[in-house]
């Protein structure tokens, strides 16, 4: 078989890091990452050093771009993540002429999810929402540019996966708050909004969003990704106490961001004491993701059927998922 060359963009991400994972245990691969923290830098916010850095790359087929800029609102997140997705595919389609498909990574964001109670199950033919939305601009420009190449979107859920020092690591939060909660002698709390205790969510899990993403470079269009289960914290959250040998009490609505500030000192100490290998600014990050999560107190999750209509049948026990994630961190020493 002809070997492909996969250019991964956010390759040190909860996303990206599978997905180079995924790619290099497949065989069939070539693969160069570009990320901020590892593998090759480059300000793809700057279109002379993307083309410079990238010119070499003449060998590219599969170009997967998982790459974010954080801002502090909607519209601001438009023109920084905008201009890197242009930038690259500018420069990979200048340096490369067999480049052969783009893959996007998108989420809910595409259904209004981030900005209240919104349509499910969510599915890819709905009607669009006002903007600004920088997914939606970014397949916007896919699709004008695609010719010879194609193009997929791929629109997971929260995304579980065991990358450190990233802004939207759900499963990274709730293993350190429980792990600081043990700590403390205190039992497990819902911290979220009270009607986020009952809504039904799903999530996807990183090898499967990474299996899922390479599967669709053989198609065309945006795709749902999940897991294939749904759940209620209500159900679950006794659960994940359980594997940390706690307790679940009754849920409390606080903010991580906040109860969270003063626990530096109390990590060092744990990490001291339990010999772990991460600083609390590396399970720090997302704190303010948690607090989102946490606050949807609606239904959150979508119909993933077109991509198993077109071939893609794998699944994930969300349940399993968690504590596989958990044993991970653990072996890691990233928590106790």
């Amino acid at each position: 078989m002809e070997r492909k060359t996969a250019l991964v963009a956010g390759a040190g991400g909860i996303i990206g890091k599978n997905l180079v994972e995924h790619l290099r245990a497949d065989g069939g691969w070539d693969v160069v990452g570009l990320s901020r923290r590892g593998g090759l830098a480059v300000d793809l916010l700057d279109a002379a050093d993307t083309r410079e850095k990238l010119g070499a790359l003449t060998g590219v087929t599969h170009l997967f771009y998982a790459a974010y800029q954080d801002r502090p609102t909607w519209a601001e997140l438009v023109p920084p993540n905008l201009a890197m997705l242009t930038n690259l595919v500018d420069a990979v389609e200048a340096a490369a002429p067999g480049l052969k498909h783009v893959s996007l990574m998108q989420g809910y964001k595409v259904y209004g999810a981030h900005l209240g109670p919104f349509k499910t199950p969510a599915r890819e033919t709905d009607a669009g929402h006002m903007p600004p939305e920088f997914n939606v601009d970014q397949q916007e420009f896919l699709e004008r540019r695609a010719g010879r190449w194609t193009w997929s979107a791929i629109r997971p859920s929260v995304v579980g996966g065991t990358a450190l020092g990233n802004p939207m690591n759900l499963a990274l939060v709730i293993a350190v708050y429980a792990s600081i909660s043990k700590e403390l002698g205190l039992p497990l709390r819902f911290p979220g909004k009270p009607g986020a205790y009952d809504s039904l969510l799903e999530m996807t899990d990183a090898g499967l969003l990474a299996s899922a993403t390479v599967w669709a470079t053989g198609h065309q269009g945006a795709f749902n990704i999940a897991n294939g289960d749904l759940f209620r914290w209500r159900e679950l959250w006794p659960k994940l106490a359980a594997y940390f040998g706690l307790e679940a009490a009754p849920p409390l609505r606080m903010s991580l961001v906040d109860v969270m500030a003063d626990k530096g000192p109390l990590w060092t100490s744990m990490a001291a004491r339990h010999g772990l290998s991460a600083s609390y600014a590396d399970v720090s990050a997302s704190w303010a993701f948690g607090d989102f999560v946490f606050g949807w107190d609606y239904d959150m999750f979508a119909d993933t059927s077109k991509s198993r209509r077109a071939g893609f049948h794998e699944y994930v026990e969300t349940e399993q998922m968690f504590y596989r994630l958990f044993d991970e961190f653990r072996k890691a020493r990233v928590i106790p």
